[in-house]
């Protein structure tokens, strides 16, 4: 992608009301200390916050067709603190100068658009910068890789603690440098198989003096570690959809309740009472969870019940993990024909609800987690096998682990196949060995994407675009 370094500007803080607002420039070759000049009437210290009104054009204040006073004067915006960050230290690694005012919003439109004034009147090309592009110029200039920007957003969006902790681990470069040292110990290797190939006269016994399957195997033993970690980190990004699917009663809407704490859905001994779906987000040791409550599913002639079943079956195709409840209390609850209707790929846990008031001998089917949602029994292992089925480490928590996401986890997936290709190489011999050299090379191509060291503008132009105007 090519850089377009010329100055950008945008209000970095969120719309609205609040203490402080903010106003960010960035680009240009020299310009923005002379704007800062012009709007502040100071020549601005380098990474040094000065307190400073922020000034309106020249006013001549006119009585009576006749100038007040000889000399023109300058209103005041607003005053606040101004920064000025030199190239390369700074946050885009161009010149930044950032404004920090009060938080009104028609106040920091008043400076953009003084801003934009100033910049016209010195032929300044100065233009409002796109969705991301602040952190799209600090990857493009080396301040930060793919995996570091990412992580940018992933923290402003964060939904619970651990997920912040864990974007902030990512973008202090903790992921990057697991992937750099996998790259690493890979670049080595891919020398010793290319110098073999380069020279064969040298009858090097490659496979055995080099020890290339003793170091492909230490590989991907650091490789499956580092695929666990980064699964771990998607969960807590992303998070996980659950949805409550069984017939009418079984007691849906009352564990909704019961995981959220809070009376969420309505709750009747009447059949079809949930006619809609209804969705609740809870927190299990730090992982996000949309739980979504659904109408039950059965075979009606109620318009209303029956597009509310049809909204059921497309959340189930929506899920990570499906809740399966029956009623304890009846003698026969297995629905064969409803359970053979969801889809095979999804994990299921089956849930027996209702323990509290059914039969002292009802039927306790391996397999199947007893609990009343009245009660609370057996709450504490339903909600500990969710997160185990879901791909959580329980009792594990989030400490060490960084925020990841789907692009990173098919990324290692590409990279995974390719090192079992390279394992089968390797034991082939040396007639493998440029087979062996590709699959090494395509695998360090994969963890290139990642950090950002080969990737398509494309696929930059979707990542940053996601981003808040000024950031």
């Amino acid at each position: 992608m090519q850089l377009d370094n010329s100055p950008i500007i945008a209000i970095a803080t969120a719309a609205g009301r609040g203490g402080v607002g903010i106003v960010r420039l960035s680009g240009g070759k020299n310009v923005l200390h002379q704007l800062a000049y012009q709007l502040t009437g100071k020549h601005l210290t380098p990474r040094y916050a000065t307190y400073t009104p922020f000034l309106e054009a020249e006013t001549l204040y006119i009585v009576n067709d006749s100038v007040l006073n000889t000399a023109p004067k300058k209103a005041i915006i607003d005053q606040g603190l101004a920064l000025w960050f030199p190239a390369p230290n700074s946050y885009t690694g161009e010149d930044v100068l950032e404004l920090q005012g009060h938080g009104g919003p028609v106040v920091l439109q008043l400076l953009l658009k003084r801003c934009l004034t100033i910049a016209a009147e010195q032929a300044i090309n100065l233009r409002i910068a796109q969705p991301g592009e602040f952190t799209q110029r600090a990857f493009l200039n080396g301040q930060l890789d793919l995996a570091q920007a990412e992580s940018v957003a992933d923290l402003i969006e964060a939904s619970t603690e651990a997920a912040a902790k864990a974007a902030s681990r990512a973008l202090n470069g903790v992921f990057s440098q697991r992937i750099h040292t996998l790259v690493h110990q890979l670049t080595q290797l891919r020398m010793l198989v290319e110098a073999t190939l380069d020279f064969p006269e040298e009858e090097i016994e490659f496979l055995k003096t080099a020890d290339a399957i003793g170091q492909l195997q230490r590989i991907q033993q650091q490789f499956s570690e580092v695929y666990a970690a980064t699964k771990q980190g998607a969960l807590l990004r992303d998070g996980i959809r659950v949805v409550l699917v069984g017939e009418p009663n079984v007691g849906k809407s009352s564990l909704l309740n019961a995981l959220a704490e809070q009376d969420i859905a309505i709750v009747t001994a009447i059949a079809g009472t949930t006619r809609d779906t209804i969705t609740q987000t809870i927190v299990l040791e730090g992982v996000s969870l949309d739980v979504i409550d659904t109408a039950g599913l059965r075979d009606t002639n109620d318009e209303v019940e029956r597009l509310g079943i049809e909204r059921t079956w497309a959340q189930i195709k929506t899920a990570h993990v499906i809740l399966r409840l029956y009623d304890a209390t009846q003698t026969t609850y297995r629905n064969l024909d409803l359970e053979s209707q969801l889809p095979s790929s999804l994990p299921i846990i089956h849930v027996l609800n209702k323990i509290d008031v059914a039969p002292k001998d009802f039927d306790k089917r391996p397999n199947y987690l007893a609990i009343s949602a009245k009660t609370g029994q057996g709450l504490n292992t339903l909600k500990t096998e969710l997160l185990r089925l879901a791909g959580w480490k329980v009792n594990q928590g989030s400490e060490g682990i960084y925020i990841a996401r789907e692009r990173h986890i098919q990324a290692l997936n590409a990279a995974q196949e390719q090192l079992s290709i390279a394992h089968s190489c390797a034991q082939m011999g040396d007639q493998s060995l440029d087979l062996f050299a590709e699959s090494l090379r395509v695998t360090q191509q994969y963890l290139g994407e990642i950090t950002g060291e080969f990737t398509s503008d494309d696929l930059l132009g979707v990542i940053f675009g996601q981003f808040c105007i000024g950031k």
